[in-house]
């Protein structure tokens, strides 16, 4: 009897386990549904192609590829294609760095002249390593120069020649004074990787990395080699897509040379929670919050944060970094409370991976997300060529308030600017007085207007709009053109605005835009400039006290002053949108 009471009872635990087992297989097939209807609905409106991975508690749970590698050959993106990383390339410098630190071989506050004595001593005397691995050297960021893309980054270049293009630049800032994103601070530190060991940088990155954690589809890009499913990158142009414009990958080097696979980076992800590359003390330092920057924090080549559970309240911890380079957008999400993480390679240069980070860990954790919209952008543009402007305008007005369509303001412009290139010139005129109408705060939406005026010959309305674009937007330049072009005098149009020193710096600080998405306004000199959450910095320049505009990237801010004379927030005016950022402690 003992004994059938024992069986009895290991019987009902093995009927337990086997419950148990069915409800977690359930279950995650549950959320491989959900992301595959997630990812395909991204895919489907253009808004992903690449690879994804999804791990949980350590273990992989999803990895798919979506759209096309090449789409020339039509060839579909697996798990395993090759796609370069652009700035996720830093989180390994740093790893070199601190390698070398771990040894002996390096010291985090000695300044650059200690190991690159030719470096300009104009400034190789004043930056630390830690300076250079935090973004707070003050040095310039040499792919924001104004040649950079047209020309620097076309030709071949040693990591000594890069650093010639910045070494004895005038710094933006003093030296640990503040936060500013930098690529030149990592050309820097892997020039100092390779003096010290005496080897080139990337066979360092593959003796003390990659060839441990067998990391067999991660490298240094040469556009040369062949290189088994490399990954194609490509950008869009108004509203098609095209092959991304050629980079030597010697130029971005130690700031964002490499190229991997999503199933490699989660063998980085895995490993960073041991001691297969560094003894904990030394790992645990590439995670300090150093410094703030964005609302988040900045380690050594890591941001260190909070992100959004899908669309609820919820915050989980996060490690990660993103990265961007010619037709390539990438980002890595840890959470390191768990050992989960989302890893997204995308090769058409802007997909939004962070809505789509967000989303997946909805799904990853049980919670509400959001699926994208379709573009009633490309849906207009659709009816008027299948069927006629008519036909469009009503569909747009049947529609503009739908929920399931996004109404994005550069989306419009670019099928606007599509018909006109395809001669659809009354087509392209009533498409952009539509965005006018939607967005009449932006100047671009103005300018563009203008342009489909003045092809028609209608040029008095043309001068019109282009003068409001100005009004708006003082350095519209284009608009400044074609005004002259018009027989405009422009002289009394343009007016040149000084704002005091003391409002400039009452400006100074940090704007919550939503959660974990901060704009930073920083001052230098005179000038006042704007950096984003994983963007690069940007002046602004002023229309009056209290408005200011963006030209590089079309954008309008108001700094918004309470009844007491203190700035309380701003409000971001871009792509039609308008954003108001509480000022932070």
């Amino acid at each position: 009897m003992k004994l059938q009471k024992n069986s009895l009872r290991r019987t009902t635990y093995l009927v337990v386990i086997a419950f148990v087992a069915t409800l977690t297989v359930s279950f995650a097939q549950t959320k491989t549904k959900q992301l595959d209807a997630l990812l395909n609905k991204y895919t489907e409106y253009g808004q992903f192609n690449g690879s994804v991975l999804v791990a949980d508690h350590g273990k992989i749970i999803y990895k798919k590829g979506f759209g096309s590698a090449n789409m020339e050959w039509e060839i579909p993106n697996t798990p395993d294609n090759k796609h370069r990383l652009g700035s996720i390339t830093k989180q390994f410098t740093s790893m070199l760095i601190m390698q070398l630190v771990a040894e002996g071989k390096l010291d985090l506050q000695a300044t650059i002249s200690k190991y690159l004595p030719d470096y300009s001593k104009v400034n190789g005397d004043k930056i630390t390593i830690h300076q250079l691995l935090t973004h707070t050297s003050g040095t310039p960021n040499y792919t924001s120069f104004p040649d950079f893309f047209k020309k620097l980054s076309r030709d071949p270049y040693t990591p000594t020649e890069m650093m010639k293009l910045y070494a004895d630049s005038t710094l933006t800032f003093t030296p640990g004074e503040r936060f500013a994103y930098s690529n030149s601070g990592y050309i820097t530190l892997g020039a100092i990787i390779e003096k010290v060991t005496g080897k080139p940088y990337e066979e360092v990155l593959q003796e003390n990395i990659f060839d441990p954690l067998k990391m067999n589809s991660t490298g240094f890009d040469h556009h040369n080699k062949i290189l088994k499913k490399r990954a194609a990158g490509y950008e869009m142009n108004r509203s098609n897509l095209e092959n991304a414009p050629y980079i030597d990958m010697s130029t971005p080097y130690a700031a964002g040379s490499l190229y991997s696979t999503v199933e490699d980076l989660f063998l980085w992800d895995q490993a960073l929670y041991t001691e297969k590359l560094l003894p904990k003390k030394y790992r645990d330092m590439l995670f300090e919050k150093y410094v703030s920057a964005f609302g988040q924090h900045y380690g050594y080549g890591w941001s260190i944060g909070t992100m959004p559970i899908g669309n609820t309240e919820d915050k989980k911890e996060i490690i990660g970094h993103g990265g961007g380079i010619n037709g390539f957008n990438t980002l890595i999400t840890r959470m390191p409370q768990d050992k989960s993480s989302i890893i997204l390679l995308n090769n058409t240069g802007s997909a939004p991976l962070d809505k789509i980070t967000i989303a997946i860990s909805g799904i990853l954790y049980g919670k509400s997300y959001d699926f994208p919209k379709k573009s009633i952008a490309d849906a207009v543009y659709n009816e008027i060529i299948d069927k006629d402007l008519k036909a469009g305008l009503s569909f747009y007005e049947k529609n503009k308030g739908a929920k399931e369509y996004s109404f994005d303001e550069s989306e419009m412009n670019a099928i606007g600017y599509r018909l006109l290139q395809a001669g659809k010139k009354q087509e392209a005129e009533a498409v952009f007085k539509l965005n006018i109408e939607a967005f009449p705060k932006s100047f671009n939406v103005y300018d563009s207007y203008a342009e489909a005026l003045m092809e028609q010959g209608k040029n008095e309305l043309a001068i019109t709009n282009y003068k409001k674009s100005i009004e708006m937007n003082p350095e519209n330049q284009n608009g400044i053109d074609m005004l002259k072009k018009l027989g405009v005098e422009v002289d009394a149009i343009v007016k040149e605005v000084t704002v005091p020193d003391a409002v400039l710096e009452s400006y100074v600080g940090s704007y919550e835009l939503k959660p974990g998405f901060v704009l930073t306004i920083a001052k230098t000199g005179s000038q006042l400039n704007a950096q984003a959450t994983g963007q690069s910095a940007y002046d602004i320049l002023p229309k009056s006290e209290t408005e200011f505009y963006v030209n590089a990237i079309s954008a309008q801010i108001v700094f918004n002053v309470n009844g007491a004379g203190a700035v309380e927030s701003l409000t971001l005016f871009q792509r039609g949108k308008e954003i108001v950022g509480k000022r932070m402690e």
